[in-house]
């Protein structure tokens, strides 16, 4: 399996989106979540896939790619890192607000693939990586992390690896719409905003979403 052998079930299962928040982008995203949640399963038959979240502008990313395109200057002319990229939004928009450099690092090969493919649709050039970099050693200006808070086993460590990115000079940047995992204390509120989301995603219409930085 290649990436670009993937490409074909992202184009027949998403169609071509403006995020609410991010008008400026545009996605390849998913009109009913749960039917591509449930065709991914039956289709790659695979145990264990990720589920598709590159196919969905959760409201964390929308907030962070929302804060860079208005603030262009966190990361113009910088080495940028996203931390579980998805769809690539915050990736797009942190090259479209002028980084020098961008890597999008997901864990899943379709989120890979979707990248490519959003970040040709917005004429952007991104550089990917796909695997795990959580507690390795990393060299960026700037890294940023959107919606990636929902799980305890994975928060915990997380945070850790984020403090220490941070001590090594490294500007951290979070997109959270309050999951029950992102540490409360620790971190200097930087922008909030109201994100309309999915029902078939989220407990609510609209989610309040903030960017943090740490403090």
């Amino acid at each position: 399996m290649t990436i670009e052998s993937l490409a074909p079930f992202i184009l027949a299962n998403t169609r071509q989106l403006q995020p609410p928040h991010c008008p400026e982008i545009t996605l390849h995203l998913a009109d009913e979540a749960v039917a591509l949640w449930q065709l991914s399963a039956e289709e790659l038959d695979q145990k264990g896939l990720p589920l598709p979240f590159w196919a969905f502008a959760w409201a964390g990313g929308q907030a962070l790619a929302r804060y860079l395109l208005d603030n262009p200057d966190l990361v113009s002319g910088k080495d940028v890192h996203d931390l579980a990229s998805g769809s690539g939004l915050v990736a797009i928009a942190a090259k479209l607000s002028g980084a020098s450099k961008v890597t999008a690092v997901d864990i899943d090969p379709y989120a890979i693939a979707a990248i490519d493919l959003n970040a040709h649709l917005n004429g952007v050039s991104l550089l990917t990586h796909q695997g795990d970099i959580i507690g390795q050693p990393l060299e960026t200006d700037v890294l940023l992390v959107g919606d990636l808070f929902y799980e305890r086993e994975l928060a915990e460590p997380l945070f850790v690896w984020l403090k220490q990115c941070q001590q090594a000079g490294i500007l951290v940047l979070i997109g959270d719409p309050g999951r029950t995992y992102l540490p409360k204390a620790g971190l200097k509120e930087r922008a909030c905003y109201q994100i309309e989301v999915s029902r078939e995603l989220e407990d609510q219409d609209v989610k309040v979403t903030r960017v943090w930085g740490l403090a």
